[in-house]
């Protein structure tokens, strides 16, 4: 399969070679596609990876993944054009994260809203699944705790595209749990929180959620 992904940061990066290992085609999607940084990715990579513009990237993709920084995510999707994506399965692995000085993140968007309901509502012609927001890069491709797999909760209001997405993470190593429809996204945006608060107490980011089944 052709993934295209909206971004170009360390979350893209991951994602995208987990997608190169798993045997797809990746193209990733920057304001500065020849930028250095991305030379390395994809020289690393190799022949499967390539680099582009946003709208590149859109166009590239029979599933897309935006993975970009919350403040700059509509602009990105702006240039990316949502006329390529109608029809797709859109992961959206971005959290809307609000920062401050000396102090923890909070939500730019929540309770009655999310970031992955936005999202949906900037490609209206789009299939948005939430996922992949509630760990670190490090560990969204095949991640390995004593415990077994983690959970990758995941939401989205197309069936089809969730099955997709089902699959993909799976794929990635990861045990995954549907919570429904793209509002589900009012619960996982939390969730990372959750994780930020744990990494910063702890001073590690060697940590993912598990729901336990009694």
């Amino acid at each position: 399969m052709k993934v295209g992904i909206i971004g170009s940061g360390d979350v893209a990066q991951k994602l995208g070679a987990g997608f190169v290992a798993t045997g797809h085609e990746v193209r990733l999607g920057s304001r500065e596609p020849s930028s250095a940084k991305l030379a390395a990715w994809k020289a690393a990579q190799g022949s499967r990876a390539s680099t582009g513009s946003f709208e590149e990237a859109a166009k590239f993709g029979e599933l897309v993944v935006v993975a970009t920084l919350w403040t700059g995510t509509e602009n990105a999707l702006k240039m990316a054009n949502p006329a390529h994506l109608v029809g797709k399965t859109v992961i959206d692995a971005t959290n809307p994260l609000a920062f401050a000085p000396n102090a923890m993140p909070g939500l730019a968007l929540g309770h009655t809203d999310s970031g992955g309901e936005q999202v949906q509502r900037w490609l209206p012609g789009a299939h948005v699944v939430k996922a992949f927001n509630i760990v670190g890069n490090e560990d969204m491709f095949r991640p390995k705790f004593p415990g077994g797999p983690p959970d990758m909760f995941y939401c989205g209001n197309d069936e089809g595209a969730k099955k997709t997405v089902h699959g993909i993470l799976e794929s990635f190593g990861w045990s995954p749990v549907d919570l429904g429809g793209i509002e589900g996204a009012r619960i996982l945006e939390p969730l990372c929180l959750l994780w930020v608060s744990y990494m910063f107490r702890s001073g590690s980011r060697n940590h993912a959620l598990k729901m336990l089944h009694r």
